[in-house]
């Protein structure tokens, strides 16, 4: 399986059909900070938003959850609590839920407690939903920011002037 680049970024249609979802869920939660682009967020007419792979994983798992029953209130504590580990901590992950509320899990020894106290129903290895994710970017098409767009606007530009002083400047 070809290596992913890091400074890779993926457009909305295409991170909707990496995790599986519709454009207009992506927008909606992209709008209502469930799970903003971190790559480049849209700035107004003419701009697409540019999804990390982080982004796609974390949409891949809303899903999953969603399709499982938990509620959307639920689902943004359990990504709340994603965005504080490191990317690599997230493979190594297993989100437990009951239906209602989620749980973290780090080690098997976890999983089987809730289990065994009846609070894990299903779980989603969000290593395993790495991997799929990787398998299904791989074939897919990326963007990179250009050093214009990576420069920060002048205090005071608005889109259009920003736009010119970039191409003045390169």
């Amino acid at each position: 399986m070809p290596q992913l680049a890091a400074d890779a970024g993926y457009r909305g249609p295409i991170a909707c059909r990496a995790a599986g979802i519709t454009y207009r869920q992506l927008d909606y939660w992209a709008r209502t900070g469930l799970v903003e682009p971190s790559i480049r967020n849209a700035t107004g007419s003419g701009t697409q938003r540019l999804y990390s792979f982080r982004d796609v994983l974390v949409l891949k798992v809303i899903k999953r959850l969603l399709a499982t029953g938990v509620t959307l209130p639920q689902i943004r504590k359990a990504v709340s609590h994603l965005r504080e580990r490191g990317v690599e901590d997230l493979a190594q992950i297993t989100l437990m839920s009951d239906g209602s509320s989620v749980f973290e899990c780090t080690s098997s020894d976890e999983v089987i407690d809730l289990v065994q106290n009846g609070q894990g129903v299903f779980g989603i290895a969000v290593g395993k939903v790495w991997r799929e994710v990787e398998g299904d970017l791989a074939h897919l098409p990326t963007e990179r920011l250009t050093d214009a767009e990576s420069q920060p606007a002048i205090d005071g530009d608005d889109e259009l002037s920003a736009r010119r002083r970039r191409r003045r400047t390169g």
